[in-house]
């Protein structure tokens, strides 16, 4: 609703001090969400399990900037500006009326395994209608799942778990791969205007190449994430339970995940390079757009990995993890967006991408020593 809220506000408003404002609260509205998808998903998946989902449940976080600028081009360039605000206010009202309706409650706190029925408040209008229909007595069944003893609320809590000494190095190094993907991001729009004299609504066209990178990586890199962890499992002997938690202290889940992310990375400053010197020498334009699918695919199931990773260490409180994921890496993106731009007018985009791509490599060390 505070998302909901700030895009109508940003529609109507005239002045850009409330354009900033408002911006700040459109995106303090629907950050939260980003937390509490992956909240969901540790609620309902095992670790088995939740490579794949994980990657769906942050299909937002990369496949909304590259869809974004081609919805965003169109809108631009046939209804103005205004009209991209209203789009977002529809489209979120539209996902609110679909969660209200058939979003059941997963908290383990609440529901336990799914089994206990939730208090009155907590029910989705499908449950609520459902329980009133057959007026069910409250259930017993399952209660033993409740998880008790919930921490108290602690706005620090990201920070908590940022001082962590492994949880630490991976919200760094996820958040120095996701700068240098925002740097991309941002300065593709006047990279290609400049270069190929392109319009909003073809610029928009060209991210294209970048959101599908993304969506084939949730159905690549999240596939394997879980295949591999069910080979490691059967390598040191533990028994994989479908559909149930379970204890596994002893088991090398940094392994599991690092196996894959590792690959990634080095893949990843290789597209990288390759996508900015293509776009340095203004090659045919389907050099830079096979590329960009290389750095969307690479990049984004990176970041499946280790926010997959993030949560399986956090599993008593994996929305607060994801949310010092997001609270560092967004930190990170706002910093590469303010300075890619003078830094390629400086250099050149080919030096640009280099300089990322050799950043990259040189702390990828930090995911090794966690290994």
């Amino acid at each position: 609703m505070i998302y909901v809220s700030a895009n109508i506000g940003l529609a109507l408003q005239n002045n850009y001090a409330a354009l900033m404002v408002l911006r700040c609260l459109q995106s303090s509205g629907s950050s939260g969400t980003i937390a509490l998808g992956s909240a969901v998903v540790a609620d309902v998946s095992t670790r088995a399990q939740r490579g794949k989902y994980i990657g769906y449940a942050s299909m937002g976080v990369t496949l909304g900037p590259a869809l974004g600028p081609i919805i965003g081009g169109l809108l631009n360039q046939f209804l103005g500006w205004r009209s991209i605000f209203w789009f977002l206010t529809v489209f979120a009202a539209i996902s609110f009326v679909v969660i209200l309706i058939t979003m059941p409650e997963t908290a383990r706190n609440v529901v336990g395994n799914g089994s206990v029925p939730p208090p009155r408040w907590q029910l989705s209008l499908t449950q609520y209608f459902r329980q009133r229909r057959h007026m069910p007595h409250q259930s017993t069944v399952g209660v033993e799942t409740v998880q008790v003893g919930g921490k108290r609320t602690n706005p620090f809590a990201s920070l908590r778990i940022a001082a962590r000494k492994e949880a630490g190095l991976i919200l760094w190094y996820g958040s120095l791969l996701y700068a240098g993907y925002f740097a991309v991001l941002s300065t593709l729009s006047p990279q290609l205007a400049a270069r190929y004299g392109f319009n909003s609504l073809r610029v928009g066209l060209c991210y294209l190449p970048l959101g599908i990178g993304s969506l084939t990586s949730r159905w690549t890199v999240g596939r394997i994430l879980d295949k591999n962890f069910h080979r490691l499992a059967h390598v040191h002997g533990i028994p994989i339970i479908h559909n149930r938690q379970q204890d596994i202290s002893s088991f090398p889940v940094e392994v599991a995940r690092l196996q894959i992310t590792l690959p990634l990375v080095y893949g990843s400053c290789l597209a990288i390079v390759a996508y900015s010197w293509v776009m340095e020498y203004k090659t045919s334009l389907v050099g830079p757009l096979i590329m960009l699918f290389f750095v969307g695919h690479l990049v984004t199931g990176a970041f499946t990995s280790l926010s997959t990773l993030i949560v399986d260490m956090n599993k008593d409180a994996p929305a607060t993890a994801v949310a010092a994921n997001n609270l560092f890496r967004c930190l990170m993106g706002a910093g590469a967006a303010a300075i890619a731009n003078p830094l390629i007018d400086r250099i050149g985009i080919g030096w640009t991408g280099t300089f990322i791509a050799l950043l990259w490599f040189a702390f990828s060390p930090s995911l090794w020593a966690v290994r």
